[in-house]
């Protein structure tokens, strides 16, 4: 923990408490689908509808939320997110119409997914290139601190009533943003920056980043697993529940999940930080197929643990690597834009994945859906052989490009 914390700025350090203060209340996306199953007996396909209709608002917003941390500022699009998002989180733990329901997660998901290419934004802002994987295993850790106490906590929380989990929820958010208010400065005050922002909008603009292939073949490859990774929210309750197990017995198996992350995090990351990054993603790709896979063999909660044991020791190590793919991609003109574009692919996945699964389910049974997320995995594997193993020539002696052979390209003067 001190060698990984080392040398990294304070701001920095607020924002980490920031996010770890709104993880600690993160209870309604991953306990939403259950939430409408189980407490007011919706199907499967309409909960899956909602949890979609969460993602499609991230997905639109993530977009804006770039492009609004780039011109607007990074801190105040940050805080108008997540105030906005606190107060319809609770309204939606209020609503028992089923289109009220929809409208508000549409909403509620749109506000809470502008703030994500904001933060790892800031990050990129406050942190030098040379610690940035250092910063963001630091970021997930904090994300997975929150989550496995959150996930272990809501099941119970839940049994006083459903109803407390989004109005805990809201006053986490609520004291997420005060923190950012009261001590994180504006992170885009760098006037030689902001010259060359005005200087190279237009060419720095979102048809720039669009153009980008490799950026854009990364960003699929990632929404492959994000896919599969939401699952544990989207499918994998349903599946618990189908099998006779109790909302408190999914919150301890997810929580695994978390306290894993909390645990291997630091120490793997470490340990693999000098392999090359596309066999590290590979053998996450595979690792996070083949954990889903696993249950298709599950019938109680110890075979479900140790599918969850298996795909999140794919998530530990991709999601540090492919951050930090994503942020040496980037430019520094349109940072905001590319990290809204990665995030909307984490919203779309969060729409896609929760509707496949209650259409799946419920037209086919689990195990389909999980031999499904193990095909996925695969794909995404071979994927990033091609992207970041294969040579482009056997002729040409080409080094297999690397996180730190990623250069950031200029915008054009």
């Amino acid at each position: 923990m001190r060698q990984a914390a080392s040398a990294l700025p304070r701001p920095f350090w607020w924002l980490w408490a920031s996010i770890l203060i709104g993880r600690l209340g993160s209870f309604v996306a991953p306990f939403l689908v259950l939430y409408l199953t189980a407490e007011h007996g919706y199907s499967a396909s309409f909960a899956g509808l909602v949890a979609a209709l969460f993602g499609a608002g991230g997905a639109a917003a993530s977009v804006v939320g770039g492009m609004l941390a780039d011109q607007v500022g990074r801190r105040t699009t940050l805080l108008v997110a997540q105030v906005t998002a606190a107060g319809l989180t609770a309204a939606l733990g209020f609503a028992d119409q089923p289109l009220l329901i929809a409208a508000l997660a549409c909403a509620a998901g749109a506000a809470s997914g502008a703030s994500r290419p904001v933060v790892q934004t800031v990050l990129a802002d406050l942190v030098p290139l040379a610690d940035r994987m250092r910063a963001f295993s630091l970021y997930y850790w904090a994300v997975n601190i929150g989550f496995g106490v959150a996930a272990a906590s809501a099941g119970f929380i839940s049994s006083h009533g459903y109803r407390w989990l989004f109005l805990i929820e809201a006053a986490a958010t609520l004291l997420s943003a005060l923190v950012i208010a009261v001590r994180l400065p504006e992170t885009m005050t760098n006037p030689a920056d902001i010259e060359r922002e005005r200087g190279d909008e237009k060419s720095a603009g979102f048809r720039t980043v669009l153009r980008d292939r490799p950026f854009l073949a990364a960003v699929g490859l990632s929404f492959l697993l994000i896919v599969v990774f939401q699952q544990a929210a989207a499918g994998l309750p349903v599946a618990m529940d189908r099998d006779g197990l109790t909302p408190a017995q999914y919150g301890l198996v997810i929580s695994l999940n978390g306290i894993l992350i909390v645990a291997l995090q630091l120490p793997l990351g470490r340990r693999l930080g000098g392999s090359n990054p596309g066999r590290l993603l590979v053998l996450a790709s595979l690792l996070c197929g083949g954990g889903f896979g696993l249950n298709a063999l599950a019938g109680g909660a110890a075979v479900y643990g140790i599918a969850v044991v298996v795909w999140t020791l794919g998530e530990i190590v991709h999601s540090p690597v492919n951050m930090g793919l994503i942020a040496r991609f980037s430019t520094s003109t349109a940072r905001g834009r590319y990290q809204g574009i990665h995030a909307l692919s984490w919203a779309t996945a969060t729409m896609a994945a929760p509707l496949c699964a209650g259409i799946v389910i419920d037209r086919f049974g689990p195990d389909t859906l999980w031999a499904a997320c193990t095909a996925l995995g695969v794909c995404a594997a071979v994927g990033y052989w091609a992207l970041l193993l294969r040579k482009p020539d056997r002729h040409r002696h080409t080094p297999h490009p690397t996180i730190a052979t990623v250069r950031p390209r200029r915008a054009p003067r």
